[in-house]
């Protein structure tokens, strides 16, 4: 007989953790979503339901779900190949379906058929895409980073235009998130987590500091949420996916390579979220699969992004002394109430902020103690890591994944 959860046998310390994982996915969602090339009210959306849908259904007790840096690199190259957001949320939905059906199918074990080698080679390859693609942000050009070896001179030429302005809440948000956990007496204080204290210090620059200068960052440089003033407002704002797109081969391939690898990074998180479980409690991968599916069947039909499972939410929600699910979806309705609430405030902040944590989660997921890492291991290990890594670079995700 399955025993019953109590939600809210641990509301003390449920709710203090998920008020710091709301505090970290807030940043984290509007810059996966700028990152992906996709509306920012859809990170939102995505982080809303991986924390209230996904915490309902999923028997992780640890986890958190929300939009996912392992994905932006699908999900820019998709939307730009299918022409329109409303149908790559077509590709997302039948996505969604796909992880339903395997979890029903009991495939939870899929990710042990991947080798390390080549799931370390995809993340840094995506690392270094994240990386290269922030640039023109942190330095307030308006050059546009495209792919393969372009990738290079884009970069390049985005030095050539830049706003001082930008540059320098660039460089105070990211001398933050570098040195905020490395104080001892900062560190102890949970409740502010780094990535906040860069948005709220690249706020108050701006708007205190910057305002009327010529250093002054403008609006076409600030986030930019829409700001429902009624229920009618709010449901005009949201994009339903183009279902007549849904015998687009295309759409399928898109849809299949979403499914694949959400559930292989989801499935490798809730591994790593057993193993910090100080009460070693272990997750049923196929329920967990179920779970993520109808997650992102229900984001795709209101417009959100992908979700997976994520290590950074999940570690910050165990540190933080998370007991059960309750703080995932603790930290999925305050993510709702944020953006019904504060929309204008949000707007005040400055892609240059959002683009410091994405420069840092690009380097930490291709940092170079990786690469060392796998050419100790031999050429066994490092040749199909940086076979994996180069053709996500320079081709797509999954002629990478493949290659490897």
């Amino acid at each position: 007989m399955t025993k019953k959860i109590n939600l809210f046998a641990n509301l003390k310390s449920d709710f203090s953790s998920g008020l710091v994982v709301f505090l970290v996915a807030l940043p984290l969602c509007l810059g996966i979503a700028l990152a992906s090339g996709a509306p920012l009210f859809s990170g939102i959306i995505s982080g809303v339901v991986g924390g209230i849908v996904v915490g309902l259904l999923s028997k992780s007790h640890l986890s958190v779900s929300g939009p996912a840096a392992g994905l932006t690199a699908i999900v820019l190259s998709a939307i730009s190949d299918l022409g329109a957001f409303d149908v790559f949320l077509t590709a997302v939905l039948i996505a969604g379906l796909i992880q339903l059906a395997l979890g029903f199918l009991k495939a939870g074990g899929i990710s042990n058929f991947f080798p390390n080698n080549v799931i370390e080679g995809m993340l840094a390859g995506i690392g270094v895409i994240i990386f290269l693609k922030q640039i023109p942000k942190a330095l307030g050009s308006d050059v546009s980073v495209g792919s393969g070896l372009k990738i290079f001179s884009d970069v390049a030429a985005s030095f050539s235009d830049i706003k001082l302005g930008v540059v320098i809440v660039t460089a105070i948000s990211l001398s933050i998130l570098l040195i905020w956990n490395k104080i001892p007496v900062l560190n102890a204080i949970k409740l502010l987590p780094a990535a906040l204290i860069a948005v709220t210090v690249g706020i108050f620059v701006n708007e205190f500091l910057f305002k009327g200068t010529s250093y002054e960052i403008t609006s076409k440089y600030l986030v930019s949420l829409p700001v429902p003033k009624s229920i009618e407002e709010l449901k005009a704002i949201i994009i339903l996916p183009n279902l007549t797109s849904i015998a687009n081969p295309a759409v399928w391939i898109v849809a299949m390579t979403i499914a694949v690898v959400a559930s292989i990074e989801t499935l490798l998180c809730i591994e790593a979220s057993d193993r910090m479980d100080a009460q070693k409690r272990y997750t049923d991968t196929n329920t967990e699969l179920k779970a993520q599916g109808i997650g992102n069947i229900i984001s795709a039909l209101l417009g959100g992004l992908p979700m997976t499972s994520v290590v950074v939410r999940t570690s910050a929600n165990n540190n933080a002394g998370a007991k059960s699910k309750m703080s995932a979806i603790i930290h999925g309705v305050l993510l709702l109430i944020s953006v019904l609430t504060i929309p204008v405030l949000l707007n005040k902040i400055p892609f240059a902020t959002l683009a410091a944590v994405l420069l840092l989660i690009g380097y930490k997921l291709a940092k170079p103690s990786i690469f060392k890492h796998f050419w100790e291991q031999g050429k066994y290990q490092f040749v199909p890591f940086i076979a994996t890594f180069g053709a996500v670079v320079f081709l797509d995700l999954l002629k990478g994944v493949a290659l490897g």
